[in-house]
Parts: structure tokens; sequence; C-alpha cells
């Protein structure tokens, strides 16, 4: 599937929060905005509103119950939802709330307090890159499919985290191109998420472990005083 219209129309959102007024508020600008809503105010009841088939969910991570990372956990085990793009609203704002909320595969961050305009941005952002294109990326015998969020190596799948995966991704829908820590924080976790430059490091090199059984690792180049690019040329590392 290739995203083809403005982000707004007909898409569903479904808002899993607890308190009623950031729901009610939330629903209300994002209806302005043009899209369709749904409310959950709990675990249950989100569980009960997929039958709806929204397009993305907002979600609190502290829920009655059962946590918002618990719903993760279900919507990833269970095919007709692994797909389905989540933001996560939250006040919990430390690197390790941040790192758990993307490797349990959340795909953006967002602390509260929050202005509307820069949720929707972050909406806006991650729609795009879940719907703009679903078809298989290939170099050498490397595939990365999007639609299943599954790589594989000569038809042997490469087990990767969240986050390794959307790292991958990234560098192969950019490869051959040169990108600083900044840059990448930026890209993969969004500039308004708190992750040190460290964390880039910490992930290049689980990445690099996660390929190295298929002599992939020396794709992920680390290119001295600039940052890191994805390629198959080797002659040129630095």
């Amino acid at each position: 599937m290739i995203y083809q219209r403005e982000v707004g129309v007909d898409k569903k959102i479904l808002i899993v929060e607890d308190e009623r007024s950031i729901r009610e508020m939330i629903t209300l600008f994002l209806d302005q905005q043009g899209y369709r809503t749904l409310e959950a105010e709990d675990y249950q009841s989100a569980v009960k509103k997929l039958k709806e088939k929204p397009d993305l969910i907002l979600l609190d991570w502290m829920l009655p119950g059962r946590s918002g990372i618990q719903l993760i956990q279900f919507l990833k085990k269970n095919g007709d939802t692994s797909m389905i793009p989540i933001v996560m609203l939250t006040a919990r704002s430390t690197e390790e709330d941040c790192i758990l909320c993307l490797n349990a595969g959340a795909d953006d961050y967002v602390t509260k307090p929050f202005s509307p305009k820069v949720l929707l941005a972050r909406i806006e952002a991650v729609l795009r890159r879940s719907y703009e294109s679903n078809k298989l990326i290939c170099i050498d015998d490397l595939i990365l499919d999007p639609e299943a969020q599954r790589v594989s190596f000569r038809q042997q799948v490469i087990e990767l985290s969240a986050t390794e995966y959307k790292l991958l991704h990234f560098f192969m829908t950019h490869p051959e191109k040169v990108y600083s820590r900044e840059q990448l924080l930026d890209f993969i976790w969004g500039n308004d998420i708190y992750v040190e430059d460290r964390t880039v490091d910490s992930y290049i090199r689980r990445l690099r472990r996660s390929l190295e059984p298929y002599g992939l690792e020396c794709y992920v180049q680390t290119v001295r005083g600039t940052g890191y690019r994805f390629s198959n040329h080797f002659q040129d590392i630095q």
C-alpha cells in the first residue's frame, strides 16, 4: 500500500487515556483536524475498540488495571493488530522510560504536558512512516519487509528489537549517506525525546551484533569524526 493522500483524511485514531479531560481535549482537537476518533479509558475498553480497526493508537502509559506497555505487548502478539502504529502519551520522561517504551514496540513517545500542535505533528509523521510504502527493501541478499516488519538474509529471519528494526529500516532506505549521532537521534527517536548520544552508539553496537552471524555487520560503518552510514562498499571504511 502506498500512502497517497492527506494524512488526516479518513484516518481513524483510538485514544486510550483514563483522564477524561485529556481524552476529550485530544478528541476535539483531532476531530477538528479531520480525523475520526475512538475513545477508551482503560485496557479492556481499548481491546473492545480494536474491532473498529483504528489506523493509529494514542496510548497512555499509566492505565487502570493493566498498563499501556501491556497493551502494546498484546497488540504485537496479535497478527490483526501488530502493524497498528502507536504513539505513547506519558508523564514519564527519563531515558530509561523512553527506551523501554520504544523497545516494547511504540513508534513514538510524547511527554505530558504537550502542545496539541506538536502531538498532531508527531501523529502525522508516524502515519507517513507507517503507510507511505510497504514495498520490500533489498540490498544484496538482505531483505526488509515493512509490511511484516521482518528482516531476512537468504531466507533466514534476523531477530531484531523494535529500535534495531527502526534503525536498520532508516539505514536501508538511506544507503551510502553519512549521518551524525544528532541526526540519527532526530530521525529515529524524534527531537522531542531526550536521548543521549551514547544511546545511538549502544544501538549501533546491538544492531551489528544482530547482523554479525550473517556476516552483515560490516554494512553498518563508522565514519570517523562524523557518524555512521550503511553501505555494501567496504573499501571506504574509516
